[in-house]
């Protein structure tokens, strides 16, 4: 072990004097007139694999060379292609940086880990500044009201909570993790209407078996400090490419030493997988999203793979459904309509409460027998202060290799999910109606509280029109939208924090404005602040500080502005304009403030003063 870890440390050193006697070769720029910005030592993720090489960055495009010119001698993505960036942490350190050129595909087009977290920050920087209108990724307390409230479906608000949390497609040791729903596994038909087809989404897979759990906390009290349940993770990139093996057998080749796994310890059969996390003493793996998405080639030896002979002489060949099942393709959608059941939306949030909230550590980690090694907790060791080279590396190799715990995004109870007696659980669209199993209580009502009879009336009348025309020009759900009077553009406003102006007749985006306290769910304007807009200009014109609370509703009238807000207040502004240097500018007086019981939201009056 000691000789593994010395040349280890040998190839870093090599690794490192290259990088230093070695810079980014500026012939590969796409353009002479590019303008650097900057330049700097990192390596490109790939599952398994970090790749050592340059970075650099421009006014067009962003390259990565790496030393030994794979898997091509420069990498290099267009400035205005990026759509979205995140910063990741790797092997529990803030250092990873992720590029996407798409708006909701999970992979990434490069991931990066840097020598050091200001590298990597100023490189998100240049990346963020580029970027039209940047903002920020949404919190997660922003999708957990989204999926409360219906708005996204469960596998949507899994993905999102693994994303925050800095899992990644990219890396196996932080593979994005999702629950095991169904525990039938030997019935005919499938039937989700009994809460015993579903697991126990309250606990662990620890803590699924009774008996199991009784001779871990036997140990767990026996254990000196610092102690843990599980010696073993519920994801790590032995397990995730445990159920890959047919289509990644590369990685797992790469993992093993150049071999497959016994043929007995493969991936074979769901239920005997299933089975062997409720029994196996070490055994307490989830899912990976592949289970409740719609490619089904990882249940498939197409490659024609010799994954050995199982005990019994039996081959090992495609995974053996359950009986319910009748191809992959049918499970898969099986075990989607089980993740969007109801009995699931109303449980998920106990689920995420382990993984991704409160009970991930501490004493209530502890009471919901919810707790692993250290190592895979962030904060678990701080490697820069480990001197020993032998020992910082064997500890960096079990915190990659055995599983970490994803970052924790809630400290407080998840709440739980409203359930409208018509709710959407597509996942491509928002209104996708059916009707429940059983009525709710008025007070978990969903639609913004709407009759049974407007929702019915309303969705009828939709699916009469057709479509005339479509345009995608915000990145999120938009929440405001007015046309002009003569018709010819279109105002809309986003939970992306950006005003937009769109032009019927050319079909094109004339105007562009972002406001980072703009969000909101339910109106164009949720600020304290009123913003004035010059379309002419295309910039903001003026702020002023106008309610304490979203502003719900504006309008003009004879040159004076109504504003109404949840505040609880309508307030009337006279409108003065002002010569500035430049274009005209409005100066804004306060004429009268109307108090209200409750908050407006909705209808506005107008008043003589």
């Amino acid at each position: 072990i000691k000789r593994t870890f010395y040349q280890a440390a040998m190839i870093t050193a090599i690794l490192q004097s290259r990088l230093a006697r070695t810079s980014f070769d500026k012939n590969r720029f796409q353009n002479v007139s590019e303008t650097l910005h900057m330049e700097c030592e990192a390596e490109m993720v790939t599952p398994l694999v970090t790749n050592p090489g340059h970075v650099c960055i421009t006014d067009a495009n962003l390259y990565f060379q790496p030393l030994n010119g794979y898997p091509k001698p420069v990498v290099h993505i267009m400035m205005h292609n990026v759509r979205r960036i995140y910063k990741r942490r790797h092997g529990l350190m803030p250092l990873g940086l992720e590029v996407f050129c798409t708006e909701n595909d999970l992979c990434s087009d490069i991931y990066l880990k840097f020598y050091n977290s200001q590298d990597r920050d100023e490189l998100y920087f240049y990346i963020a500044t580029y970027l039209e209108n940047h903002i920020t990724e949404q919190t997660a307390e922003s999708y957990m009201l989204q999926w409360q409230r219906g708005h996204i479906s469960n596998y949507q608000y899994l993905l999102h909570l693994n994303n925050l949390a800095d899992r990644s497609c990219n890396d196996l040791s932080q593979y994005p993790v999702f629950p095991w729903i169904i525990a039938d596994y030997s019935s005919s038909e499938l039937d989700l209407t009994k809460p015993e087809t579903f697991r126990d989404l309250s606990k662990p897979v620890g803590a699924l078996n009774k008996e199991r759990l009784e001779r871990l906390q036997t140990r767990y009290r026996e254990m000196p400090e610092p102690k843990f349940m599980y010696g073993s993770h519920y994801s790590s990139p032995g397990y995730v490419l445990f159920y890959l093996v047919r289509v990644a057998p590369e990685y797992m080749l790469c993992l093993q030493n150049g071999k497959f796994d016994h043929a007995d310890r493969t991936f074979n059969s769901i239920a005997e997988t299933w089975k062997n996390c409720l029994d196996g003493a070490t055994d307490f793996k989830e899912l990976i999203p592949e289970f409740y998405e719609n490619d089904s080639s990882f249940l498939l030896n197409s490659l024609k793979l010799d994954l050995g002979k199982r005990q019994g002489g039996k081959m090992v060949e495609h995974v053996e459904l359950p009986p319910w099942a009748s191809d992959p393709d049918d499970f898969l959608q099986k075990s989607q309509n089980a993740l969007e059941s109801q009995y699931v939306s109303e449980h998920l949030h106990e689920w995420i409460d382990l993984i991704f909230g409160y009970k991930q550590k501490g004493s209530e980690a502890i009471a919901a027998h919810n707790v692993f090694h250290p190592l895979t907790y962030e904060g678990g060791v701080d490697l820069n202060s480990i001197m020993d080279p032998n020992e910082k590396v064997a500890l960096l190799t079990q915190i990659l290799e055995f599983g970490q715990t994803p970052k924790q995004l809630f400290t407080t109870p998840h709440p739980r999910r409203i359930i409208p007696k018509f709710k959407s659980l597509s996942r491509t669209s928002s209104h996708n109606v059916s009707i429940a199993e059983s009525p709710v209580s008025p007070s978990e009502e969903s639609f913004e509280d709407l009759t049974e009879e407007s929702i019915t009336l309303a969705w009828n009348n939709i699916a009469k029109l057709k479509l005339d025309e479509q345009h995608k020009i915000h990145k999120e759900e938009i929440t405001g939208i007015a046309v002009s009077c003569n018709g010819s553009s279109v105002f809309t406003t986003s939970q992306d924090s950006t005003l937009k102006m769109f032009s019927k007749e050319s079909k094109t985006l004339q105007r562009s404005v972002s406001f980072s306290n703009m969000v909101s769910k339910r109106c164009p304007l949720s600020a304290v602040y009123h913003y004035f807009y010059s379309v002419a200009f295309g910039r903001r014109q003026d702020t002023l500080m106008g309610h304490d609370d979203a502003v719900s509703k504006i309008c003009w009238h004879d040159n004076r502005l109504y504003s109404a807000s949840w505040d609880s207040t309508v307030k009337v502004w006279h409108c003065a304009p002002a010569e500035v240097l430049g274009p005209k500018r409005h100066h804004f007086e306060l004429l009268a403030e109307l108090e209200h019981d409750v908050s407006v939201s909705m209808e506005m009056y107008i008043y003589n003063f």
